[in-house]
């Protein structure tokens, strides 16, 4: 049998996948009306959640404020913002988003206010294994004029680094994964997830956030 036209297809097609990704552009965000802004400080309005866990929005919220704040912000404390929204009838993530940026000002006195919505939170039983996952986007927008000054997003995973849970066959395995999701739904194994997912969203690099003004690094980007 003749292979040689097999293979000649095979490295065309090989090439053309390899040109493809060569020529592949590098997503870049616009930082233009955020240098423009050069937000201090940030008002985060608590996430709406769009997954089936209730714990999910303030499992989120109360973990926001490092990663911003070694970003170089000053964070209005999550506690007292929430007394706040509480104090004037607000308590559905919803509703406080759909308030405007110019009442948030005239309120808090922040920058920029941050929008986040989480889209998965929780664990899900896989068979042979369970696995916690935690996925975000956010939004950062100027109170004093309403724009959008960044979006970002990110994920985490229990399972990220792999898992070895070949000992004991199959039965050994299922035993473990049921061991395993008891133990995440009764402690809610999804909430240190959850910090990873806000520390990557809300990092400094690149398609990140920029570096604030209480930043050392601070107009280098």
């Amino acid at each position: 049998m003749n292979l040689r036209p097999f293979i000649a297809v095979a490295a065309v097609c090989g090439l053309a996948l390899l040109t493809g990704c060569a020529h592949q552009p590098r997503a870049t965000v616009d930082y233009s009306a955020y240098k423009a802004s050069k937000p201090a400080s940030i008002l985060v309005l608590p996430p709406v959640n769009e997954s089936p866990d209730v714990k999910a929005s303030y499992s989120l919220w109360s973990q926001v404020t490092v990663p911003l704040a070694e970003a170089g912000y000053y964070v209005l404390p999550v506690a007292l913002v929430d007394e706040t929204f509480k104090n004037n009838g607000l308590t559905n993530p919803t509703d406080i988003q759909e308030t405007s940026p110019a009442k948030l000002r005239e309120i808090f006195g922040a920058d920029a206010g941050l929008y986040i919505t989480v889209t998965d939170y929780g664990t899900k039983y896989l068979v042979i294994d369970s696995q916690t996952t935690v996925t975000a986007k956010a939004r950062l927008v100027d109170l004093k004029t309403g724009a959008t000054l960044w979006t970002g997003a990110a994920t985490a995973s229990s399972n990220e680094g792999g898992h070895s849970n070949n000992g004991g066959g199959l039965i050994g395995m299922l035993v473990s994964a049921a061991v395993k999701q008891v133990i995440n739904d009764s402690s809610d194994a999804a909430h240190p997830i959850a910090g990873i997912t806000d520390a990557r969203m809300l990092s400094v690099g690149r398609n990140g956030l920029l570096w604030g003004p209480r930043a050392p690094k601070y107009g280098t980007d």
